[in-house]
């Protein structure tokens, strides 16, 4: 059996993090797992291509169960047979009804979602960590977490003391200039303040987001953290791997049971696991490896190793809803061939974003954000705004035709928890996602003022002289928009949660990120989030994966 002193479950965010800054000991030998391919596909690294993703076999595109607080959908099955009274067979087709699903995609790549995801650098209140810290999680606080932030950042625009240079994450402006964007950060600066730095002093504002890119392309934690080091001789990457369990000597984990190309082997940790799976894979790992609740494990036959009953509980995701506006300009982005002003252009800014390093393909799509407050008595911003210059609706799933933009609103720290739990003990089978969206009343109340808060940057001048809205809402009628998030809210892509951090009883890991009840096995992603943050979560997850890798080094 191939032995190593470290072990890491997962190439995404945290994963690559964790590879790069444990193998700067060249005395420690790692090896790095990751079930996708590597990064080589260059619609990853092209910034705006990200949304023509789908079908590239880059991501797990998962559903969740049906949402008992969405609205219903018919859903369409095969035909049935039916008889009539003379014995003649017909085919008739049949549908039925159910609580709609909502959409979890995830990165399956080296880089995991910060290789897909729309490359927002941004940290989330500093509230947020505090609070972590006032949950008994010492060490956690924002004055404690800065330092890893700094650590992981090379900032092209801010140098103070809020930000890093010289970390292997690089952070930019954006190369696109596009005018509606100019439009969204002018109507929102006549009803919010402006802020030029969303990780600065003051979360709260209008302005434009930095991104994660270098020289015009991605820079996600594959492409900063781990192709620079991919050669070091102390480093071993799988890719195109699986890995089914971990397998355990008494209560230390010992190695993990792989899959490749429909064969079977096992890795050795001289020292510990770490997995880095994100906030479904994570979980469902320990799950299928006999960590979780006894009872449920026991409904999947699979023998309990540890009762730990916080095992895929306390599920948080940022819900989300989007208001789209079909405008017919050259400067916003559409489909290929569904937008002839897209299409005739899209040569001229390949062409840019080749000698030039910018263009529309530079462009992280959602350019321009908010972070704002539903009432005036909140005490910070609960909600967030990605404007973005194109027509989205479905995830980009549905192709819609011409050119427009839209206004995502996110609500930043819901109540409402919910689960992911095995299917089976089959690793390629999907996990059941129940985010759970909706359950608690005051989510719905928030969202509602959400969304009058984000109509009422829309509706001021000059975005209020595009009002071609292709899901209108009167603002004035609350059920109107409570009807709207039912039928049309849906993540905004940060899951975290599942492997909670903390003392309770619902606890997976401690403060040191170590799984409870066994030795040698961490949990190193955003899944240890014992709160969602109020913003993007790639910053902290790799954040996370740098304070994990002192940890372990300084367990030794």
């Amino acid at each position: 059996m191939t032995k190593f002193d470290y072990i890491i479950v997962g190439g995404g965010s945290a994963g690559c993090v964790l590879a790069n800054r444990l193998t700067e000991d060249k005395a420690t030998n790692v090896c790095l797992i990751e079930t996708g391919p590597k990064d080589k596909n260059p619609l990853i690294h092209i910034p705006a291509m990200y949304a023509f993703l789908r079908g590239a076999n880059l991501i797990y595109e998962y559903d969740t169960v049906p949402q008992k607080n969405f609205s219903d959908v018919t859903l369409a099955e095969g035909p049935a047979k039916i008889s009539d009274t003379f014995g003649r067979t017909y085919s008739v087709p049949q549908s039925y009804e159910e609580k709609r699903k909502g959409y979890q995609p995830r990165g399956k790549v080296l880089g995991g979602s910060s290789s897909v995801n729309g490359m927002l650098y941004v940290r989330g209140h500093k509230w947020d960590y505090d609070h972590w810290a006032e949950l008994g999680n010492e060490g956690w606080s924002f004055k404690d977490v800065l330092p890893y932030f700094k650590k992981s950042e090379n900032n092209e625009v801010f140098s103070d003391d809020l930000h890093g240079q010289g970390g292997p994450l690089n952070v930019a402006a954006q190369r696109h200039d596009n005018p509606f964007t100019r439009f969204f950060v002018e109507a929102g600066s006549k009803v919010h303040k402006l802020n030029n730095d969303f990780n600065g002093d003051d979360q709260e504002g209008v302005g434009i987001y930095q991104v994660t890119q270098k020289n015009g392309l991605r820079c996600s934690s594959a492409v900063a953290y781990l192709n620079p080091i991919k050669d070091r001789e102390n480093l071993t990457i799988f890719t195109d791997t699986t890995v089914e369990k971990i397998e355990f000597e008494k209560l230390r984990a010992k190695s993990v049971k792989c899959i490749s190309k429909d064969k079977y082997f096992s890795l050795e940790a001289n020292k510990e696991i770490i997995l880095s799976g994100g906030a479904y894979g994570s979980p469902t790992l320990l799950m299928r490896s006999g960590i979780g609740d006894k009872d449920f494990l026991a409904s999947r036959h699979i023998e309990c190793l540890v009762d730990l009953k916080g095992v895929g509980e306390n599920l948080q995701d940022h819900l989300d809803y989007i208001t789209t506006h079909r405008v017919d300009d050259w400067e916003l982005l559409g489909s290929f061939f569904k937008s002839l002003k897209f299409t005739f252009r899209a040569p001229i800014e390949f062409m840019k974003l080749i000698f030039q390093r910018n263009g529309m393909f530079t462009s992280p799509l959602a350019e321009g954000g908010a972070f704002i407050k539903s009432s005036k008595d909140k005490e910070i911003p609960d909600i967030q705004l990605h404007f973005v210059v194109a027509m989205v609706e479905d995830h980009g799933r549905q192709d819609l035709w011409g050119n427009g933009f839209s206004c995502h609103m996110c609500l930043l720290r819901p109540e409402s928890r919910g689960t992911v739990k095995i299917a089976s003990k089959d690793p390629f089978e999907d996990p059941l996602i129940d985010p759970n969206y909706l359950s608690v009343q005051s989510d719905i109340d928030t969202m509602v003022d959400g969304y009058k808060r984000m109509m009422e940057i829309m509706n001021t001048e000059p975005l209020s002289n595009y009002k071609n809205i292709r899901n209108p809402i009167d603002i004035n009628n609350d059920q109107a928009i409570v009807n709207a998030l039912r039928e049309r809210s849906d993540t905004i892509y940060h899951p975290v949660g599942t492997c909670k951090m903390g003392n309770d009883e619902m606890a997976v890991v401690d403060s040191e990120l170590r799984v409870k009840g066994v030795e040698n096995l961490r949990v190193v992603d955003a899944s240890i989030m014992p709160t969602l943050v109020g913003g993007n979560t790639n910053a902290p997850s790799m954040m996370i994966g740098e304070k994990a890798a002192d940890m372990i080094r300084n367990s030794k």
